[in-house]
């Protein structure tokens, strides 16, 4: 990863987030942050690493995201604004194919309509409202990375909304490369380190309107990670700074780790991910006990 502490007139023209929306207290009390990350070109098959502009959401974290209700931003200004947001790279139809991930226009249409009946039966108990989400497998290699991905990419479909998705699973963090995206840091370092920019964490991911935290760098004792209170704070910043946004967070299987259940906690809603004929009946439920019930959405069947 390369920092830059410049960026140019285009790059500023062509780089628009959420965090552009603001009231003006926000506005006069902050300066832009700005910065650079380093990405993989895509196109034409080319290997060489590009700098792309970063998306500046430095100030989700600003003191009042914490006492700001889920209104608090005006949703029609957030709307417009999301209806011009730009992507510094953008995946193709061969790579999103290729990577398995769900797009409107995809030919893959029984693929696509799981994902976005699933969607729409969230939103539904969710009475519309954005929510986190926790995507866990009942064991080792059970798809929760695929299932999280592809929902939060049918959760970005609706041109008025975003989607961010977070890779909590510290063991085997595999969203960046599902994305083709290389990274030197992400949510343990920001949660480690107190002046950390959360700038430098997120990435566009080169699907419109969604965006990625990736693992981090620090991977050990993840159970401390994510029940330290900045952990809860930040949940609760995602969660409340953008009422448009939806956030899907990938887990460890509740097989390999308690990082789930810790997590499960601290979110609006639990999902459980089973690979298709690989369980018992009773496997299968007593991994979904050790969700809270009143969170707990259900199981996916995966293969």
């Amino acid at each position: 990863m390369s920092e830059s502490n410049h960026r140019t007139e285009n790059d500023k023209r062509d780089t628009m987030d959420e965090s552009d929306v603001k009231d003006s207290a926000t506005d006069k009390e902050n300066t832009e942050q700005t910065g650079s990350y380093w990405g993989q070109a895509s196109a034409a098959g080319d290997d060489r690493k590009v700098a792309y502009s970063e998306w500046d959401d430095s100030r989700l974290l600003v003191p009042s995201s914490f006492d700001l209700g889920a209104g608090a931003v005006d949703k029609y200004v957030i709307s417009k604004q999301i209806s011009r947001m730009q992507e510094p790279r953008r995946l193709t139809h061969d790579d999103l194919d290729e990577r398995r991930i769900i797009y409107p226009e995809s030919k893959d249409r029984t693929l696509v309509n799981r994902f976005r009946s699933l969607r729409t039966k969230i939103l539904e108990l969710s009475g519309g409202n954005n929510f986190t989400l926790v995507v866990s497998g009942a064991c080792e290699g059970s798809g929760s990375s695929f299932v999280a991905l592809n929902l939060a990419a049918a959760f970005a479909f609706d041109q008025a909304k975003t989607a961010l998705i977070i890779d909590c699973n510290l063991r085997e963090p595999t969203i960046h490369s599902r994305l083709d995206i290389v990274t030197d840091s992400g949510l343990t370092d920001f949660l480690d380190d107190p002046e950390y920019d959360i700038a430098r964490i997120l990435y566009p991911t080169g699907i419109p309107r969604l965006r990625m935290i990736p693992a981090g760098s620090q991977r050990e004792s993840a159970a401390e990670f994510f029940t330290s209170f900045r952990m809860k704070q930040f949940i609760q910043a995602v969660r409340r700074r953008y009422p448009d946004r939806f956030i899907v967070i990938d887990t460890a299987s509740v097989e390999e780790s308690p990082d789930a259940r810790i997590l499960a906690e601290l979110c609006d809603y639990s999902m459980l991910v089973v690979p298709h004929g690989k369980m018992t009946p009773g496997a299968v439920e007593q991994a979904a006990q050790s969700f809270n019930p009143d969170k707990f959405l259900g199981a996916v069947i995966n293969g």
